[in-house]
């Protein structure tokens, strides 16, 4: 068979999640492992969402609403916004694929920083455009640097915030100017996929930005706080006029019938996303004070992650603790081969990490 392929496809690297856990206990013969690799929610989905899932199950044999009626106004309702705003996801992944393809040609560029979500090389690279990285600075995305980069090809910014890997933030203020200097024909998309997880005030939300006289497109996710990472949904909020192109290149039904429903359903479930805060509260002040106590360096963080510098190779690291069945992930393939991260598990998860990191530093 010869096949033609585009340069721009034949090139790119696909992306490489975190493996399953069945799949690495196969791999390894190891039993009983615990997942703290992929910043999922370590209580599982919220009940409600589960419930409204089985209650969606009679009506499989129909199509979805292809628009989402009741979520998109239940959000709306909810982030106080009108519908035409809301674009909803096969997961917020999806909407980035959209906004890249209404957006985006051969010829055009993109600013993303480095390192942060590796899937924004991925679909700037499937629309033929080109990237520009920036590096962080301080592992906090440099929007100073970024701003420098702006030339007359570029067409979208990406900012994730809090940024994935590094679980840092960037400052109202600091984002307020970014704006003021930034050309007006440009796409700013501002990734909030663990915005629930912020902890302090001095973070800019991207709902505030909508209606302003920049494009800012906030992503936000269904995945994290309210744990529905296997049922992929996710949306974004933007200007009307915005949203407007993106259903022009939106898959029709692309949000299966059980994700609508458990959306709704995990929105009203406010006890469950309390309880969440709170475990990842306590659970980063238990692991960070057990690796303070341990005389590991760690980063900072407004997400349900953190960095972990552990002065050694951390792909080797992964692979020991992997053998104890823990599973965190190598930040090697970010740039950063000492580093591992970690999102909070449940206390016996955290305990469970510690103690293994100990043991394999005790022995090395």
């Amino acid at each position: 068979m010869s096949l033609t392929i585009p340069e721009h496809i034949r090139s790119l690297k696909p992306y490489i999640p975190g493996k399953p856990i069945d799949e690495l206990e196969r791999e390894y013969g190891i039993r009983h492992s615990i997942k703290l690799a992929s910043n999922e929610n370590p209580l599982g989905p919220s009940p409600l969402a589960v419930a409204a899932i089985r209650s969606a199950l009679d009506g499989l044999h129909r199509y979805p609403d292809d628009g989402g009626h009741e979520l998109v106004h239940r959000l709306a309702a909810h982030l106080s916004l009108g519908p035409d705003a809301i674009v909803l996801g096969n997961g917020s992944d999806e909407v980035l694929t959209m906004l890249a393809r209404a957006f985006l040609q051969p010829g055009d560029m993109a600013i993303i920083p480095q390192p942060s979500f590796l899937m924004y090389e991925l679909v700037v690279r499937w629309a033929g455009a080109e990237c520009r990285f920036v590096p962080l600075k301080n592992m906090t995305i440099d929007l100073e640097a970024m701003l420098a980069q702006v030339t007359d090809r570029c067409r979208m910014v990406f900012l994730c915030n809090p940024n994935n890997p590094t679980g840092t933030v960037v400052s109202r203020k600091a984002f307020d100017a970014f704006l003021e200097k930034i050309p007006a024909d440009l796409v700013i998309v501002l990734d909030e996929a663990y915005g629930e997880f912020v902890r302090i005030d001095d973070c800019p939300r991207g709902i505030e930005y909508i209606h302003g006289d920049r494009a800012v497109v906030t992503l936000r996710t269904f995945s994290k706080v309210y744990g529905l990472a296997g049922l992929r949904i996710g949306y974004g909020l933007m200007a009307p006029q915005t949203a407007a192109m993106l259903h022009r290149v939106r898959i029709p039904f692309n949000v299966s019938i059980p994700a609508q429903a458990a959306a709704i359903a995990a929105l009203d479930d406010t006890d469950f996303i309390d309880k969440t805060r709170r475990l990842i509260r306590d659970g980063l002040a238990f692991l960070t004070g057990a690796l303070d106590d341990l005389g590991f360096r760690y980063f900072p963080t407004q997400a349900n992650f953190f960095l972990i510098d552990v002065e050694t190779s951390a792909d080797d690291i992964y692979e020991q603790l992997l053998r104890k069945g823990v599973i965190v992930r190598s930040m090697s393939a970010y740039g950063y081969p000492r580093y591992i991260r970690v999102n909070v598990g449940l206390p016996e998860e955290n305990d469970r990490f510690i103690q293994s990191l100990d043991k394999i530093r005790s022995k090395g």
